[in-house]
């Protein structure tokens, strides 16, 4: 397989250092990336070949991967119609749809969309991924393979079902950021030391975290483990539950996902 990649950012840099990982060569990627300072950086930190626009090694590579952001998408394809032919095409430019992407490589139809999130940047992240039919086994297994070099990946049946995706898992994380900030004000407001709070904080969601990952158990059964009778973690459990915190969290995913497709339909249009 050789892959070239569209766009050299975090998300791209992420992949390209965990395929290395992996035990992919460096040989047999290449990345088109207009600015010099992130050409000349991916260069000299994974000595993968680099170039301002499509070259011999773009046109040799089997798979293109799509990583530029989703407002630049549409001008950066521009010059690729005849170089993505034969090619897998692998999208991980939020809100983008497929049909647009064909559309803008005249027609391509040999194409993976997929979703991951920031916490790829370390290796332990998840992606959401999704093909049309006439996309085969082989080239599926290839877009997942790409994408399992910097975590966990799954398939989703509807291309519409990346948006409540992108709104759980891809957003998902600033969720988390927001969570650690306000147990840890929370815990200063309290009466603890800044610094202590915010490593409680931190420490107890990791932790949780993990511990969630590692049982079989369910996350209600977990919880409710925790949950004594009469204790502390009931008593705040019983406002989160009077303030309705569950279904704010619903609506408000509601409200991401709901986003997520009006910038599709944004992205898309001519």
């Amino acid at each position: 397989m050789r892959i070239a990649f569209l766009g050299g950012g975090n998300m791209a840099s992420a992949l390209v250092g965990g395929l290395l990982a992996k035990g992919f060569d460096a040989g047999s990627i290449s990345v088109i990336e207009r600015l010099d300072a992130a050409r000349e950086k991916l260069v000299v930190q994974y000595k993968v070949h680099a170039s301002a626009e499509a070259d011999a090694a773009t046109r040799a590579a089997d798979t293109l991967l799509l990583a530029v952001k989703p407002q630049d998408l549409r001008a950066a394809l521009a010059p690729l119609a005849d170089t993505a032919r034969g090619k897998l095409v692998l999208s991980i430019a939020a809100g983008v749809r497929l049909a647009d992407i064909s559309r803008w490589l005249a027609g391509h139809r040999l194409l993976v969309r997929a979703m991951p999130n920031t916490p790829a940047l370390i290796g332990a992240g998840i992606a959401a991924l999704y093909a049309p039919r006439e996309v085969g086994a082989a080239d599926r297994a290839r877009a997942e393979g790409i994408l399992a070099a910097v975590g966990a990946t799954v398939w989703v049946e509807e291309e519409s079902l990346l948006d409540p995706v992108t709104a759980l898992s891809a957003s998902g994380p600033a969720y988390v950021f927001w969570f650690i900030e306000q147990l840890a004000a929370s815990g200063a407001a309290l009466g603890l030391p800044a610094e202590t709070a915010r490593k409680l904080a931190l420490q107890t969601v990791l932790g949780a975290a993990q511990l969630a990952a590692r049982s079989a158990e369910p996350a209600s059964v977990l919880r409710e483990r925790v949950t004594s009778k009469g204790g502390t973690t009931e008593a705040a459990l019983r406002v989160f539950d009077e303030e309705r915190l569950a279904e704010r969290l619903h609506r408000a995913l509601e409200a991401a996902s709901r986003r997520g497709a009006e910038l599709g339909e944004l992205l898309g249009r001519d």
